[in-house]
């Protein structure tokens, strides 16, 4: 039996990718460092504002961090051209805007994990960081940094 595509998994998903966002300020969406592709912080679409622990529930986080998951997505595939050209994901690093009292963070990031495993299958097992954070910037509710190996 053949392993699905990329695209295929995508399909599956239902999840069709939105064009990439443009970088907030003055840096690069990505940098591309030999087979490696480092991809600037992404928050999820629709620009929620607000905390976990506050006005959001885990749950609800573990959907934001899902959809920046498809930001990051998005980007990739743009700089890509194609996202059969990932390798492998390398890092994630989550950025959950929290109470102090907040301690679920790593259920947080799992959205944007399991996508990641759903979308790239055993190319998606990566390492990742999760912290609780003050504040992040237009008071998203989380921001995920992500490290990707490529085709050369």
């Amino acid at each position: 039996m053949t392993e699905q595509t990329v695209a295929e998994r995508l399909n599956a998903l239902s999840i069709v990718l939105p064009r990439a966002s443009e970088p907030a300020a003055k840096y690069a969406n990505v940098v591309k460092v030999n087979n490696l592709l480092f991809v600037s912080g992404k928050g999820p679409a629709g620009h929620p504002k607000g905390k976990l622990g506050g006005e959001f529930t885990t749950a609800e986080g573990y959907q934001f961090a899902r959809l920046a998951g498809i930001e990051i997505l998005a980007v990739l595939n743009s700089a890509l051209s194609s996202l059969e050209n990932v390798k492998r994901v390398v890092k994630l690093q989550g950025f959950v805007n929290a109470t102090p009292d907040f301690e679920e963070h790593h259920k947080v990031l799992n959205g944007c994990s399991d996508l990641l495993l759903e979308v790239f299958g055993e190319k998606g097992v990566h390492a990742r960081s999760v912290f609780g954070a003050v504040s992040v910037r237009d008071n998203l509710p989380i921001i995920v940094d992500s490290i990707f190996e490529v085709e050369e």
